[in-house]
């Protein structure tokens, strides 16, 4: 059976990105994103918002926490993964995050700057989520 498994979402960051090393020296930043909706409920406009946790590997995870801090704007293009695991007392936790393949840098919400582009060094590229490396 076929599948395909592709995230496209845009937003703001909801803290400063948490830049991590593995054991083999490979880097992995962390970040939470609101995405919000807008939609009309009869005569008034209502707001839901959604919050999501990124995952960024490599180069782009270090320009990510070099770049980007808590308000920043992004586009991120990645896949949807589960992370499973047993707490100390013995529960079981799950959680969805998106592993990002690209993040593209935005600016700060309500700045009224353009987006940045690649040779401002405004979004990067390359290193997409890795399976093979755990941490």
């Amino acid at each position: 059976m076929p599948s395909y498994n592709k995230v496209l979402l845009m937003g703001n960051l909801t803290r400063d990105p948490e830049l991590r090393f593995t054991a083999s020296g490979t880097a992995v930043a962390g970040f939470g994103l609101a995405v919000n909706r807008k939609y009309k409920s009869g005569d008034d406009w209502k707001e839901d918002v959604c919050f999501v946790d990124i995952t960024v590997w490599g180069r782009q995870g270090e320009n990510c926490a070099e770049y980007l801090n808590k308000g920043s704007g992004v586009f991120v293009e990645g896949r949807l993964n589960m992370q499973s695991w047993e707490t100390q007392d013995g529960q079981k936790r799950n959680k969805l995050e998106v592993v990002a393949n690209t993040v593209q840098f935005l600016g700060k919400a309500g700045s009224g700057k353009a987006p940045m582009d690649m040779e401002d060094g405004g979004g990067f590229q390359g290193d997409a989520g890795r399976d093979d490396i755990p941490f």
